[in-house]
């Protein structure tokens, strides 16, 4: 039967459930209004709906790798709480939809949201996460993922740090791609991932940091050496060199202290390295995901709460 647009606009008022459940409910019911207000009741997304206004910051970053190392996805899913987040519903819904974006692969969370489940077409992503919303009891949000695909030699590899508090993924190419499955390798893409997690270096190497970014740390630099009264000829010539050195330390994977011996940097790591796994290797990207960063945590006053119920 043809469900009209007007049909799905007058459900959604009725019962806030989004447009893809509206329609469905419609086609299920024949076009009755109440049937379908009760379907979606029953399918549990008007409850998944009014779930989902509240602040989900718990959660994990988890990875899925195909079993080629050639590709691979790092996902955050949140939910509202720690204890939510350590489930077996949880941990199930976020391995499916790892396993959804490494094999469909959308471009972003719109599309994501919109394509048919990898293994079950007769239902989104979207009404795969409402049904997981009603299930576990608490909002959830696919909130960003990435994914690697190699060209050529080399593979993808995945850090996930106090079970998945942290993830990182990182891009290993090597000139023979027969190395790729030695545990040497593994050793060295896993240190390269836990490098990221606990130093946060924002580029590979110097050459990839934007010319707008030096020019601000010069900026930055020179006007707080000018308020101190250093020369302006000392300070171009000595301090801003100097500063610029110790800001690729901090802001430059290659450049950092190896977070397993401070006497090497991951530049020298990288030569040790190399004659370990036998075959040369270098790190072409990575991406660092911290769960919740950015979100507002919701922070409840108990004694607040008390104060206001009581009139007070």
């Amino acid at each position: 039967m043809a469900v009209t647009a007007q049909q799905v606009k007058e459900l959604r008022e009725l019962t806030d459930c989004g447009i893809m459940d509206c329609k469905k409910a419609l086609i299920e019911c024949e076009g009755d209004i109440e049937k379908a207000k009760a379907w979606l009741r029953e399918k549990g997304m008007a409850k998944a709906e009014k779930k989902s206004a509240r602040i989900a910051a718990e959660g994990a970053v988890v990875s899925k790798i195909a079993d080629d190392k050639k590709s691979g996805v790092l996902v955050e899913i949140n939910i509202e709480t720690d204890f939510a987040a350590n489930t077996d519903k949880f941990k199930a819904f976020t391995d499916a939809v790892a396993t959804h974006i490494l094999t469909k692969k959308p471009a972003n969370i719109e599309e994501l949201m919109a394509q048919p489940l990898y293994n079950d077409e007769s239902k989104t992503v979207e009404i795969f996460q409402k049904e997981a919303i009603a299930d576990i009891g608490e909002n959830t949000s696919i909130r960003r993922f990435v994914i690697y695909e190699v060209e050529g030699n080399g593979a993808v590899a995945s850090y996930i740090h106090m079970g998945g508090k942290v993830g990182v993924f990182v891009e290993v190419t090597t000139d023979d791609d027969s190395v790729i499955n030695k545990p040497e390798f593994a050793d060295f893409a896993k240190n390269i991932g836990m490098q990221v997690a606990s130093m946060r270096p924002n580029w590979v190497t110097e050459d990839e940091v934007p010319q707008a970014e030096l020019d601000k740390e010069v900026d930055i630099i020179k006007n707080k050496a000018l308020e101190e009264g250093k020369p302006e000829k000392i300070i171009m010539d000595r301090i801003v060199p100097g500063q610029i050195k110790n800001f690729y330390k901090l802001n430059c994977l290659v450049d950092q202290e190896f977070f397993r011996d401070d006497d090497l940097t991951i530049s020298q790591y990288i030569d040790q390295s190399i004659k370990a796994i036998g075959a040369n290797v270098s790190v072409v990207r990575f991406t660092r995901f911290g769960l919740g960063e950015g979100i507002e945590k919701k922070v409840d006053d108990f004694a607040e709460e008390v104060r206001k119920q009581a009139g007070l």
